[in-house]
């Protein structure tokens, strides 16, 4: 008995930074899709991250063949040779990277002093979401991995290791090719629980809270600051510099767009957007416009 709670205590003590952004997760995750659905996605997501890892280390797909060094077996929860924590971030490196891709796409609406993202189940379920969601999630991985391998020089100790070095900072372009497929799988399972998880009317967990719809990109980039915090934190100054140079012009397209798209917005995307979601904080914003052109007019 003190074996196995040493154990759980140690899997959440371990990775304090990994359950830190999964607590986020939830809080993001449940504000937008409420509990029966991001219970739904965490545990899928879970099962086929976890799949994809142990395929990989006894057979080397989808992401070439690693190693994971069992270190840490009698201090956190291992699984079929792999840790428990790792198969767990995929799930919250999901959510961000569908949530980042689902608000730079979506027409944005100025409510006092917030902002509401004009999604639709359409939206939700596209294929550009899938496609620009998958791939913020490979390019999470560019700068995570790198760094995640240098383990034995921070707090996350060396857990893994590629049985060739690869031509990225030691990381092969497989790994990367097999994160793109399963971050599509990923991001299709969230977009098909989405479709086929019904739920009452409002869903129970959603609610309104101020830029709502920045919760999930605002986790993307807490992720890519704490990797390359880590980065230059060991020196590793070539592989920092890479991971800013990566970022940089997406991060400043996505604010140009997100900037000049505010309240430029059809009626018709703010109806569907209404018509699906009729608990929307856009429909207050709606209804008092309506009130004040009804009395200037």
């Amino acid at each position: 008995m003190h074996d196995i709670l040493h154990i759980l205590v140690g899997t959440v003590t371990m990775r304090p930074y990994v359950f830190a952004f999964f607590a986020s997760y939830l809080v993001a995750a449940v504000l937008h899709l409420g509990w029966r659905k991001t219970i739904w996605f965490t545990v899928a997501g879970y099962l086929i991250a976890f799949a994809s890892e142990v395929s990989s280390i006894n057979n080397g797909f989808p992401y070439g063949w690693y190693y994971y060094i069992d270190t840490t077996r009698n201090d956190e929860l291992w699984i079929a040779g792999v840790p428990f924590f790792d198969s767990l971030s995929y799930v919250f490196l999901t959510y961000c990277s569908y949530g980042t891709a689902l608000l730079v796409i979506s027409p944005l609406k100025r409510i006092r002093r917030d902002l509401v993202s004009l999604e639709t189940h359409r939206l939700r379920r596209s294929f550009s979401v899938l496609l620009l969601g998958s791939l913020f999630q490979v390019f999470l991985d560019i700068v995570t991995d790198p760094v995640a391998l240098q383990g034995r020089r921070w707090f996350l100790g060396q857990i893994y290791g590629y049985r060739e070095v690869g031509t990225h900072f030691g990381v092969p372009l497989s790994n990367y090719l097999g994160w793109w497929l399963v971050s599509a799988l990923l991001v299709a399972a969230l977009q098909l629980i989405d479709r086929f998880v019904k739920e009452p009317e409002k869903p129970a967990g959603v609610a309104k809270a101020p830029y709502r719809s920045f919760y999930a990109p605002f986790l993307y980039l807490c992720v890519i600051a704490f990797n390359l915090a880590v980065t230059f934190y060991i020196g590793e100054k070539l592989m920092g510099l890479t991971g800013v140079f990566i970022y940089t012009l997406p991060i400043a397209i996505c604010s140009v767009l997100l900037v000049n798209r505010v309240n430029r917005y059809l009626k018709e995307d703010l109806a569907e957007h209404l018509s699906d979601f009729p608990w929307s904080p856009a429909a207050e914003g709606n209804l008092v416009q309506s009130r004040n052109q009804r009395r200037s007019s």
